[in-house]
C-alpha cells in the first residue's frame, strides 16, 4: 500500500461523518421536517416537474458524493473547515463550477421540492443558496486565497462560482 493510506482512511471517515451531519441535515432532515415526505399536487399542475425533480435529486446526490470522495482521496482532507484538504481540488465537477457541493445540495433540495410539490421547499432551497453564497464570499474564498494563492486565483478566473461552464476547464497553463 502507498504510504498515505492512513491519511486517506482518516479523510474518508471524516468525510463520511461530515456528509451525514451537514448535507444530511440540510438536504435530508430539514426537507423531511418541512414535508414529512408527503407528496402534494404537482407544482403548477405539471406532473413532468416530478421527473425533472427526480433527475435533479439524483444528479445532486451523485455530484455531492463525488465531491466528498475527491476531498478525501485527492485532497487528503474533508469538506469540513476543521480538516480541509491539503491540496486545491480542481478535478471532476470542479472543472465546470467552483462550488459543486453547494450546487449539488441546492439541486437535491430543489429536486425534492419538485417531486413532492412543495413551494416551501423551493423557498428553503433559495434561502439555502443565499446562505451558501454569503459563506463562500466571507469565509471560503478568502481562506482558499490565503491557502492556495495564485493557483486559486487562476481557478477563480477560469471557473465560475455558480453557473457551470459549458466546457471542462483544463487547468492552469
Amino acid at each position: 500500500m502507498r504510504p498515505d493510506w492512513k491519511a486517506r482512511a482518516v479523510a474518508l471517515a471524516g468525510s463520511a461523518v461530515f456528509l451525514v451531519i451537514a448535507p444530511g441535515t440540510v438536504a435530508g432532515y430539514v426537507p423531511w421536517a418541512f414535508t414529512r415526505w408527503s407528496v402534494g399536487p404537482a407544482l403548477l399542475g405539471i406532473a413532468a416537474l416530478r421527473v425533472a425533480g427526480a433527475l435533479l435529486l439524483a444528479l445532486g446526490a451523485v455530484g455531492l458524493l463525488d465531491c466528498f470522495r475527491r476531498f478525501a482521496v485527492e485532497g487528503l482532507g474533508t469538506p469540513a473547515p476543521v480538516r480541509p484538504p491539503r491540496t486545491l481540488i480542481i478535478t471532476g465537477l470542479y472543472r465546470f463550477v467552483r462550488n459543486p457541493m453547494y450546487c449539488a445540495i441546492v439541486a437535491a433540495v430543489a429536486g425534492q421540492a419538485l417531486i413532492l410539490g412543495s413551494t416551501a421547499l423551493l423557498w428553503y432551497g433559495a434561502a439555502l443558496w443565499l446562505m451558501f453564497h454569503v459563506w463562500v464570499l466571507i469565509y471560503e474564498e478568502p481562506r482558499l486565497t490565503d491557502s492556495f494563492g495564485p493557483a486559486y486565483r487562476a481557478f477563480c478566473g477560469a471557473v465560475p462560482r455558480w453557473v457551470p461552464r459549458l466546457t471542462r476547464w483544463r487547468g492552469p497553463p
